[in-house]
């Protein structure tokens, strides 16, 4: 009786994935779950955002590659989805005072900024991830360059937008001043060259070894 509930568990999980509806299982639930409190939990520490004069630090990030990598693309832009959502929330509230700037200027224009972009760096994330991971024999070096790119994409999507939906306000021309009127790109490079610095290398490292660990203990997958 087993084996034939097996044969056809086994069966179903076959045609979702032709179908591409595979289902989550309790067990993607339990570490979706565990991934959003944890996202929740670091948006009110440091560890979440350390707000600056200019584009907060964060390692938000981090828990969205984590499950980006380990329970794929549609994981990854849901937990994307709640670190755009505290970013968001920090700027109504004012917590962070860059944001809340951006959010007096246009408040749809930082909902733009906050929520969409992390969705879409969530998703390419898993995205990517799975890509390298089809040419990586060893199944290490995927999970640290996923982990680079979810930083990688944070910041390239979050400059991007800001460019193009602040770029002309007075707020972001007063950054400018002070880098000498610098045209867009090089204004993006010299504002988040601290802020890529540390965010890039912590991302890779962190979400490289814990999302590799999950996999290999939690979901017994070959790495």
């Amino acid at each position: 009786m087993s084996e034939t509930v097996t044969k056809q568990e086994k069966t179903m999980q076959t045609e979702g994935k032709k179908n591409g509806r595979k289902k989550m299982s309790v067990k993607d639930l339990t570490t979706l779950g565990l991934l959003t409190g944890i996202l929740l939990v670091m948006s009110f520490t440091p560890l979440g955002y350390f707000h600056t004069l200019g584009v907060d630090i964060s390692l938000m990030m981090i828990p969205v590659a984590i499950g980006a990598m380990v329970m794929g693309p549609k994981a990854g832009a849901w937990l994307g989805f709640i670190f755009g959502a505290t970013s968001f929330y920090q700027a109504v509230t004012g917590t962070s005072v860059f944001s809340a700037t951006l959010f007096n200027i246009s408040p749809f224009g930082t909902f733009l900024l906050c929520i969409p972009t992390r969705i879409l760096m969530g998703f390419l994330t898993g995205v990517i991830f799975l890509i390298v991971q089809k040419i990586d024999r060893r199944k290490t070096a995927c999970y640290f360059i996923g982990g680079f790119f979810a930083a990688f994409l944070n910041t390239l999507f979050f400059m991007g937008a800001l460019i193009l939906l602040f770029w002309n306000t007075e707020y972001i021309q007063s950054f400018n001043q002070v880098f000498g009127n610098v045209n867009p790109f090089v204004f993006v490079v010299m504002f988040v060259g601290v802020n890529g610095a540390l965010e890039m290398p912590a991302s890779c490292l962190a979400g490289g070894v814990v999302s590799k660990a999950v996999s290999r203990t939690l979901y017994k997958k070959v790495v």
